[in-house]
């Protein structure tokens, strides 16, 4: 079954050339002109991936993502927020309402489909991995659950949960990712060419600081004193390092 896209944004000629070039990609597409329209369509018709543009009427791209994200049976699709060019603003904003990824107009045909594959292919990856934990636990009840421990975190792999300081935190999936890839590499300097590649995907063609956001966030969440932190260091020209 063809993967379903929801395109949300008002501008009916660009609508119309994502929609033409998504179904030559083998996706069906569904439309929304507005942030309410957009939220029914969601809720109704369950998308795989959402394009959100943030200037819409009736409803902003950014409060729509933040509805959605508050509903569970929302919560989980992916959401890729357009942007207007230069807006750096906006993109971060999105990034920390929820947003996975974010492309900038006027943006390419193939930018735009490999953005929405490594989305896609996280998600596949990610529901394979619930599939053979929950095997997992039906074949061996026993079975300890996998955890990681780093200073002050531990990390439940199983359950994608995680907890600071004994108290849980709640992160996005691609939050949630990132740090568990810094924590595996724990003591080794991250470029950020690097986690863009093993934690946004293979054909990620994002730029670099979306990586920055991400550990911005990461570091309010973790960091006793996120101006001065201790366990996500910056490397000066280079990149992160997890330190404990």
């Amino acid at each position: 079954m063809a993967r379903k896209i929801l395109v949300v944004d008002d501008e009916e000629v660009l609508v119309e050339t994502i929609a033409y070039n998504l179904e030559q990609a083998g996706y069906q597409v569904i439309t929304a002109a507005d942030g309410y329209s957009a939220l029914e369509a969601a809720r109704s018709e369950r998308p795989d991936v959402i394009l959100l543009d943030i200037m819409l009427p009736g409803l902003d791209g950014l409060e729509v993502c933040r509805q959605l994200r508050r509903e569970p049976e929302t919560a989980t699709i992916p959401i890729i927020m357009l942007t207007a060019k230069g807006d750096e603003i906006d993109k971060v904003v999105g990034l920390e309402v929820g947003a996975d990824d974010y492309v900038t107009k006027p943006f390419g045909r193939r930018e735009l489909l490999a953005r929405i594959r490594a989305l896609l292919r996280r998600v596949e990856y990610g529901s394979a991995f619930d599939e053979e934990s929950l095997r997992g636990s039906l074949e061996a009840p026993t079975r300890p659950r996998r955890e990681l421990v780093a200073g002050p975190l531990r990390i439940d792999l199983d359950g994608r949960r995680i907890f600071c300081r004994d108290q849980e935190i709640e992160l996005q999936p691609k939050q949630f990712d990132l740090l568990v890839y810094m924590v595996r590499n724990r003591g080794t300097v991250l470029t950020r060419d690097q986690l863009l590649h093993n934690v946004w995907g293979y054909d990620y063609v994002g730029d670099t600081r979306t990586v920055d956001v991400h550990v911005r966030w990461l570091r309010e969440k973790i960091e006793e004193d996120p101006a001065n932190p201790k366990l996500i260091q910056t490397v000066r020209g280079v990149g992160y390092c997890f330190r404990r």
